[in-house]
């Protein structure tokens, strides 16, 4: 059985209209630990202020479809393939 790993970034909701999205990775009296605020600008448009320096967008259809795009992005830079480091004989000692 495969267990599933908690999640980095969660969502609360603030007001009816304003959300927060937080990295767990941080503790909450962390400046890093609030990664983003999202708006309601319309009802079917939210509007997302990134508190980090993010290639993302800022308008999304909803708060969720943000949280969404950020996991998409921590997950895309985290299955890079690793480097190979040619491997070499030890040098034999004199």
């Amino acid at each position: 059985m495969s267990e599933v790993p908690e999640p980095r970034y969660v969502m609360n909701r603030l007001t009816s209209s304003e959300w927060i999205i937080n990295d767990l990775r941080y503790p909450s009296n962390d400046p890093r630990h609030v990664v983003a605020c999202v708006y309601d600008v319309e009802e079917t448009e939210v509007e997302v202020t990134w508190l980090r320096q993010l290639p993302l967008a800022i308008r999304y259809g909803s708060a969720f479809d943000a949280l969404a795009d950020l996991e998409r992005l921590h997950h895309s830079v985290r299955s890079t393939r690793p480097i190979s480091i040619p491997s070499r004989r030890p040098l034999l000692a004199t």
